[in-house]
């Protein structure tokens, strides 16, 4: 590819980084407000975010940078156990959208939330919690 001046090669560059948008800067556009609607429809039946209260999931306060299976009092699945996760904004996204493909053989009951807005949001959401 040919660009005669740097102005046309600084067109096609920014174009390009449109064009790379990551999970990551998704979620950090999520709205935590509209997250803590959308966790208590859909996952604080099972999960709470009070730190050490579990319910039929593991409590999710402090979810961000924490290994998977290591919440203490949780029985977890043997294959959440060996799926070697470390969550992340990333990491949850996938696991919040299809948590059987992520863990398959995990004990999650929830086939997912197709919504990216929706996800985004309670990723925000999660991630205000402290």
């Amino acid at each position: 590819m040919h660009f005669p001046n740097s102005r046309s090669l600084a067109a096609a560059v920014f174009a390009a980084s449109a064009l790379a948008v990551t999970p990551f800067v998704a979620h950090a556009n999520g709205d935590p407000a509209k997250g803590e609607k959308v966790f208590a429809g859909e996952c604080s039946d099972c999960h709470s975010l009070t730190a050490g209260k579990n319910k039929k999931g593991p409590s999710l306060n402090g979810v961000n940078g924490r290994k998977a299976a290591t919440v203490a009092g949780f029985a977890y699945s043997d294959a959440m156990k060996a799926s070697d996760i470390t969550w992340s904004p990333e990491k949850i996204d996938a696991y919040i959208t299809r948590p059987k493909k992520v863990v398959p053989g995990g004990k999650m009951k929830y086939d997912g939330l197709d919504d990216e807005k929706d996800r985004a949001d309670v990723i925000a959401y999660l991630l205000s919690v402290k």
